[in-house]
């Protein structure tokens, strides 16, 4: 999906029109349609703006990444960064041992 599609479809899922995404990122509606219709392509910037108030990574607003995380794993994520070395290498543990059961059990249904 391209950007300007891609923002389209944040900001519905958000509840936001165009004038309400420009007023949150700084620019007007009419500037949030031309991205959306790919007329024009935001700075670095406002695309920077743009994910914030769509809650998504820049990287998933530019497309580099298809994996949407949202602001509850990234916080946990960053949790976990500041554990110890070993303290880390439990929560890495568990979580292998978890999704390899919950692969398991997919392909078992």
């Amino acid at each position: 999906m391209d950007l300007g599609k891609k923002i389209a479809e944040l900001r519905k899922q958000k509840g936001y029109n165009r004038d309400t995404l420009g007023k949150v990122v700084g620019t007007s509606g009419a500037v949030i349609g031309r991205y959306e219709r790919g007329e024009i392509t935001p700075s670095v910037e406002i695309a920077k703006k743009i994910a914030e108030a769509l809650e998504v990574s820049l990287d998933y607003l530019v497309g580099s990444s298809e994996q949407e995380i949202d602001k509850a794993t990234l916080k946990r994520i960053q949790e976990v960064a500041k554990l110890s070395p070993k303290e880390k290498e439990l929560v890495f543990e568990f979580l292998d041992a978890f999704i390899t059961k919950a692969k398991l059990q997919s392909m078992m249904h």
